[in-house]
């Protein structure tokens, strides 16, 4: 894969570390420890390795990545072995896309107690779309799915969501058959959209009696339980936002689309135009106007700030299934649907005796390239890289 002509690495280098003294207010060790793997990825600072093609024997020498979960370079061999492993669970059947979003007005909370709010909002939306299922006036049945968080919207400010990928039916109660939605759109997205709030703020309160919830800065006055609840009221006068296409294509088709939304980060290196006079470029899409492509300018420091928002807490898992793809479930459950489906499961795929991780195409033949020996970061600083006759020979 080409290199782009600007990566965030470039402008985290360009930042160096006067951006780290400029930001000392509010930046952490936990943020100059992205910003550091990100800077030494696929350099010699990492170590490196020499691959080998295994039907032409082109050999090339390739640095190590930092396989930092936040940084934009990393993600493809994640995503690609995780969509392997979830393409043995796909149903034969149709999928449907769910969004749940949060009120802008939970933003600056949020920033604050990221663990404690993203967790309600995966096991809310989670709750809301199996409670609704399971009634017999929308669908009567249990069904499986998983959700994937993502924090940001299209312009890098905070906008947490989850992307929940359901099978269009579930099993019923006594699990004997499969039962198929009776209406086109699945489940109605107002009825998910007000137990989801219910579910939701009832959740937040819960939380704000347990003293798990943070208050800082401009916060801190909601630390009073009357302020709290005087600011969670107006969150009741409008609906939130609940989203969900129709049902759309089959397993394979579910595997192209899961790419999309899986093992994201923030902004990828390809939406990034150009970087002069200080300031970032990069492409956005308008939703708001039939998703037009628009370019938005902003300063390396408002730009890498915006970035860091969306570092996830440390252990925290941001891709979960639930209801009959939970993980204690699934071994039982997936045999039954594919079953009553009419279908088997996908065979096991072989497994490679390289892992796809130290595995690539060859630039000379497309063979695949194979590590034949590995350099430390010591090897790389203490002696010149082999020579072309050396590393032709």
């Amino acid at each position: 894969m080409d290199r782009p002509p600007l990566e965030v690495a470039d402008l985290v280098h360009a930042a160096g570390d006067a951006f780290i003294e400029r930001s000392r207010k509010w930046i952490t060790w936990k943020h100059v420890k992205v910003l550091l793997a990100m800077a030494r990825c696929r350099t010699a600072m990492l170590g490196g390795h020499l691959d080998e093609c295994t039907r032409c024997g082109h050999r090339a020498i390739s640095y190590n990545s930092c396989r930092n979960r936040h940084c934009p370079k990393c993600q493809t061999g994640a995503r690609e072995r995780w969509l392997e492993k979830r393409g043995r669970e796909l149903l034969p059947t149709q999928y449907v896309h769910v969004v749940f979003t949060l009120p802008r007005q939970l933003a600056p909370l949020t920033l604050q107690n990221k663990k404690v709010v993203y967790d309600l909002l995966f096991r809310t939306s989670a709750e809301t779309l199996l409670e609704i299922a399971r009634d017999p006036q929308h669908l009567g049945a249990e069904i499986g799915f998983f959700s994937v968080l993502h924090s940001w919207s299209q312009k890098l400010e905070l906008h947490p969501h989850v992307h929940c990928v359901v099978p269009a039916g579930g099993l019923s109660a006594d699990r004997t058959r499969w039962i198929k939605p009776r209406y086109a759109f699945f489940l109605s997205v107002k009825v998910l959209s007000r137990v989801f709030r219910g579910k939701f703020v009832a959740a937040l309160k819960r939380a704000f009696q347990d003293g798990q919830l943070g208050f800082h800065g401009d916060l801190q006055p909601f630390a009073e339980p009357k302020n709290f609840a005087a600011w969670l009221r107006p969150l009741f006068r409008k609906d939130w936002v609940v989203y969900a296409k129709p049902p759309f294509g089959g397993p394979e088709h579910v595997l192209r689309y899961l790419g999309r939304y899986t093992h994201r980060v923030a902004i990828s290196n390809h939406r990034l135009v150009s970087f002069a006079d200080g300031k970032v470029t990069f492409r956005w899409r308008d939703s708001a106007h039939n998703n037009e492509q628009k370019l938005m300018t902003l300063s390396l420091d408002e730009f890498l700030r915006r970035f860091l928002l969306h570092l996830l807490p440390k252990g925290f898992v941001r891709i979960r299934n639930f209801g009959l793809l939970a993980n204690r479930r699934r071994a039982t459950t997936l045999p039954l649907c594919f079953q009553l489906l009419g279908s088997a499961p996908q065979a096991k795929a072989e497994v490679s005796t390289v892992g796809s991780s130290e595995a690539w195409l060859c630039p000379k033949c497309g063979g695949p390239m194979l590590v034949i020996e590995r350099f430390t970061a010591a090897d790389l600083q203490l002696r010149s890289p082999p020579t072309r006759e050396a590393v032709a020979a």
